[in-house]
């Protein structure tokens, strides 16, 4: 019998090393045969970066079929630790052994210009930036607004788009609304293909994108969605048990109203005290950025002060007029927002007011509130007559 189950388990033993082994020359195989990327792309591996990321960022562009074995291989082989900083063009083919070696390499980064459009609240840019080699900064050599149509394209940038080796980002900001991406979509040549409809407001994660030429507007839409959706999941999950709203539906509109109050990104969990603290003790949330939303439907910048008759309007959005939360969010908000919203800071404020310095001032008492007011008044009065 014993001698049975001796024979048994080396039987076992040997076939499972056989399986290991045929495993190992799989991967080996994987690691050095050509990689599946079908064009040309700049790897941007930032100041701290590790091979780990840099192997998911791979995967996720498409430049290697498997990360982990791209992991394991730049960990076999001892390059890990020598992952520089900078911009490395990968051509088309490239094994994952080849991207390792460029990577870790003793040769100065391989591409060193990108284009970076950037949407934000007050419009849209298209910057060309170079690479100094030296020092592994950035530095902008031309910028232009493409919904402008006065303005003149510079031919760095023509030139940047046509170069294989160009690294093209679209970086959205917070509180963007949805409308404004669009808008800025359709504005880029780097983009094609039409959008059907608006995604619905703050379903649209503001984020940094890399893309190519040719990028199709709705996939990249649906590529936002799709971040915003896991990481709202991921944010609900992690929620305070005292969190002020009862949906992620809620937590999204509540976010979006702090990244429109919020100047100071440090102060967003203290801002979304002062909106927890409303919700649960029934005061109206009294937040301009909701009126402005209820003027514009997130389809401009009103470039104004906000008028009397506004504060009393009653639109949908208008928290000087409703109860609790509007119907939707009013703009896309970032993850700290998110964040924010559902693990507010705790604290008895119920008021706050701008202070002159980009935050806020925060109360507990009406009397503590018309004093901070009254500052704020005073500092306006102050820069009109220094403007004058």
């Amino acid at each position: 019998m014993w001698r049975n189950l001796a024979s048994n388990f080396l039987t076992i033993l040997i076939v499972a090393l056989i399986g290991v082994a045929v495993v190992i020359g799989w991967g080996q195989r994987q690691y050095v045969a050509e990689g599946p990327l079908e064009e040309p792309m700049c790897l941007q591996v930032p100041r701290g970066g590790s091979m780990a990321r840099v192997a998911d960022q791979l995967s996720e562009l498409g430049a290697v079929s498997n990360a982990t074995i791209y992991r394991l291989g730049a960990q076999y082989s001892g390059k890990s630790p020598s992952l520089k900083a900078g911009s490395f063009l990968i051509e088309e083919g490239t094994s994952m052994q080849e991207i390792v070696a460029e990577i870790t390499g003793d040769g100065l980064s391989t591409c060193g210009t990108e284009i970076i459009y950037l949407v934000s609240v007050n419009g849209q840019s298209m910057r060309v930036r170079e690479l100094d080699t030296e020092s592994q900064e950035f530095a902008t050599t031309a910028e232009f607004d493409p919904k402008d149509e006065a303005a003149v394209v510079p031919e760095v940038y023509a030139s940047a788009v046509e170069d294989v080796g160009t690294r093209f980002r679209v970086v959205v900001a917070e509180g963007v609304t949805s409308w404004q991406v669009v808008e800025a979509l359709r504005a880029s040549d780097l983009f094609e293909g039409e959008v059907a409809a608006v995604p619905e407001e703050g379903s649209l994660a503001p984020d940094g994108y890399e893309i190519r030429p040719g990028a199709d507007r709705a996939e990249f839409l649906a590529n936002m969605a799709s971040a915003q959706e896991n990481f709202l999941a991921s944010a609900w999950e992690a929620r305070a048990a005292d969190a002020p709203v009862e949906t992620p539906e809620e937590a999204l509109i509540l976010a979006s109203i702090i990244e429109k109050e919020t100047g100071v990104a440090d102060e967003r969990p203290l801002v979304a005290s002062v909106f927890a603290n409303r919700l649960r003790r029934g005061i109206k949330l009294q937040t301009d950025p909701t009126v402005i939303y209820g003027v514009t439907e997130g389809k401009s910048v009103l470039g104004r002060g906000l008028r009397q008759s506004e504060l009393r309007a009653r639109t949908p959005w208008n928290t000087y007029v409703i109860d609790g939360l509007p119907p939707t969010p009013i703009a896309n908000p970032g993850r700290a927002s998110i964040e924010a919203a559902l693990a507010p800071a705790e604290s008895d404020y119920i008021f706050f007011v701008a202070d002159g310095t980009g935050g806020h001032a925060f109360a507990v008492t009406l009397d503590e509130h018309n004093a901070n007011v009254a500052k704020w008044r005073q500092i306006e009065r102050d820069r009109a007559n220094a403007d004058n």
